[in-house]
């Protein structure tokens, strides 16, 4: 049998070339090429090992014939065209907890340079300035470090934090209070971690949700002379609004490791006094190259050699014979999960699925990782079927499955209900024509809708006028609607609204839905 053939095209550590020969590949190392040359190369071969340098385009992919899996030693995979490799069946795989350590150490030496204005005195110093009555730092010890994000990354600063004395709170909303506990940490809200925090550190991926999260306001809010920390990535920090901060002594200090735009050439932060960066170091350790380069190799040719599918981005851990059965219950179950995190404000202490009649005779185990990636991916980064559950278990989330056999109104079913801070909530979906997803229940309402695409989400009191005053608006900010679903508790009272629209919805056109007679939540979806 031919062995499968792997060309690792970025620099990285030598011994993942020795594991791929021992797992029984042929492996070719040629780095540094342009795009052309990669292009002209890539169709003899059936696995791509790339770290950032590497672009994986469409173009690449076009050309990559034989190509069945790519392996990222590390975690971003921006640099990889990943809803392409998927219509052409090709494995995006990464290692996402390979750089944990690395990153958390760190920002926790850029909390203790910037404690002690290390950069600043090194220079001075250097330059025979000895200025020893110039810098007065302050101590760690005792000081509280606000955590923006207690996941993976962040509960490793959480315990390294604690080892040096400090107390720690933290912002996470899917954080419970559990979790909370067992890290050693206080669960607060962002507002009180502002006003508490000496430190603040950030540890969250750029969503929507966190897009900007130290806004300008934000940063105004915090206490006077807090220093913050940012390793994890660009935009998360207004810049131009932390050096105003920096300028005015509001914040003490700053140390940014990532920027909006990198490779960062220029920024209006560069040359501001009590202001640390670094060019994107989080993972540049030995250790952390060695572990991702490792872990890659390993990963791809256990799927070349036997099938196996480890971390995976875009394909679920399945048998062939189980696929085609499962693959339009994971799509309803993704969907789902989708919806009701993007829906859910707050900690989620348990996610139950509930499968009913022909669902409930399949292997649960793909339905419920889909849910939980849905869910998850809503308010986090590299996420899939094969970490969803492991990091629903890291966050303290408790999932429950239950089987139905038996039929109610419809002869397949699934039930997402998420445990919030205001009681049970559940969505409901089934398939039409055993392949069509649809959603058929919203948090008790009867609504049948496709949940694809751009979407609006709208609860208001049922009312006449009610659809024309939105169909106005929209068709006003040049919104076009692509169906129109509604469902309500009972004549005059509550009723939900699902619009799919052609385009973006943009904060401007929600915030004018609000402010319409009788509307009590709008939001814009997105699936």
């Amino acid at each position: 049998m031919t062995k499968p053939k792997v060309l690792i095209s970025d620099k990285m550590d030598p011994n993942a070339a020795r594991i791929f020969t021992e797992m029984g590949c042929d492996v070719d190392v040629i780095t540094g090429e342009t795009p052309e040359q990669l292009i002209a190369r890539i169709g003899q071969y059936d696995g791509l090992a790339i770290r950032s340098s590497t672009r994986v385009t469409k173009e690449v992919l076009d050309a990559a014939t034989n190509l069945k899996v790519i392996g990222r030693a590390g975690i971003g995979v921006d640099n990889v065209d990943i809803p392409c490799a998927s219509g052409k069946g090709v494995v995006v795989m990464n290692t996402p907890f390979g750089n944990s350590i690395t990153t958390a150490e760190h920002a926790i030496a850029l909390i203790f340079a910037l404690a002690r204005q290390i950069p600043e005195a090194n220079t001075q110093t250097q330059a025979g300035l000895w200025p020893k009555n110039g810098f007065m730092g302050v101590e760690v010890t005792g000081k509280t470090l606000g955590l923006i994000g207690a996941g993976n990354i962040g509960s490793i600063v959480a315990s390294r934090a604690l080892g040096l004395r400090m107390k720690v709170v933290a912002f996470d909303p899917f954080l419970s209070p559990e979790r909370a506990v067992e890290l050693g940490v206080e669960k607060v809200e962002l507002e009180q971690l502002l006003e508490r925090a000496d430190f603040i550190t950030l540890h969250t991926p750029l969503t929507e949700q966190t897009r900007n999260i130290l806004s300008r306001e934000n940063l105004a809010r915090t206490k006077k002379g807090v220093r913050i920390v940012n390793c994890a990535r660009g935009g998360l920090v207004d810049e131009a609004a932390l050096k105003e901060a920096l300028d005015s002594g509001h914040v003490a200090g700053a140390a940014l490791d990532v920027f909006e735009t990198e490779p960062a050439k220029a920024s209006p932060l560069f040359g501001t006094p009590n202001f640390i960066c670094t060019p994107h170091l989080g993972a540049s350790t030995t250790e952390a190259q060695v572990n991702v380069a490792l872990q890659v190799a390993e990963q791809m040719a256990d799927y070349l050699v036997n099938g196996g599918v480890t971390n995976a981005l875009n394909m679920p851990s399945l048998s062939a014979e189980e696929a085609p059965k499962l693959k339009p219950y994971m799509a309803l179950a993704e969907k789902l999960g989708s919806l009701v995190g993007q829906l859910t404000t707050g900690a989620v202490p348990r996610i139950s699925i509930h499968t009913e009649g022909a669902a409930a005779e399949l292997n649960a185990r793909p339905i419920v990782a889909a849910v939980l990636a849905g869910f998850l991916r809503t308010q986090t980064d590299s996420v899939n079927m094969v970490n969803a559950p492991f990091l629903a278990k890291e966050r303290g989330i408790e999932v429950r499955e239950v089987k139905s056999e038996k039929e109610g109104d419809y002869h397949t079913l699934v039930r997402v209900s998420v445990k919030t801070a205001d009681g049970e909530r559940s969505v409901v979906g089934t398939l039409f024509a055993n392949s069509e997803p649809r959603l058929v229940e919203l948090f008790g309402i009867k609504v049948e809708a496709e949940l694809a695409g751009h979407m609006m989400y709208i609860v208001n009191e049922d009312a006449p006028g009610f659809i024309g005053r939105i169909g106005t608006l929209l068709g006003e900010n040049g919104i076009n609607i692509g169906t129109f679903n509604l469902g309500r508790r009972e004549a005059g009272g509550e009723a939900v609204l699902l619009l799919s629209v052609d385009s973006p919805v943009a904060a401007a056109v929600i915030e004018q839905a609000r402010s319409l007679p009788g509307v009590k939540r709008v939001m814009a979806l997105a699936f």
